[in-house]
């Protein structure tokens, strides 16, 4: 359970003490859900580049969709996954009054993976027009 300090006084703006730990916390669980909302949407990019789009192509080759779009999903799943292990790294920290600076090899993955799968979509719409 996390631990929350007591609410301030009457008429005193919560930090106004030098207690910015509301904030913090609370900013904390909005890059949580931003990372759980990346991971959803690239699920959703998944979908429609492994299912819709090949499901709309009149005749041609559908496997170069079905694998990116496969691709994407999997990146999604990365992506909630450091999410959520990132949330509870830094709620850690918070706790213990430090930082926990994110990860590289993650911050490089995804961002790699990302304009990889870009590149290959690239390609797959240039190859297929």
């Amino acid at each position: 359970m996390v631990e929350v300090p007591p609410p301030s006084p009457p008429g005193h703006r919560f930090d106004q003490d030098g207690d910015a730990s509301r904030r913090t916390w609370l900013a904390s669980e909005r890059t949580v859900l931003a990372w759980l909302r990346t991971g959803l949407t690239a699920t959703a990019v998944a979908l429609g580049i492994g299912k819709v789009i090949p499901d709309l192509r009149a005749g041609g080759s559908s496997w170069p969709y079905v694998a990116l779009g496969a691709a994407y999903a999997l990146l999604g799943a990365f992506i909630v996954a450091y999410g959520m292990w990132r949330g509870r790294e830094v709620d850690r920290a918070i706790r213990e009054g430090r930082y926990a600076p994110p990860g590289d090899r993650a911050m490089w993955v995804v961002g790699a993976t990302s304009i990889g799968l870009a590149l290959l979509a690239a390609v797959i719409i240039l190859a297929d027009s």
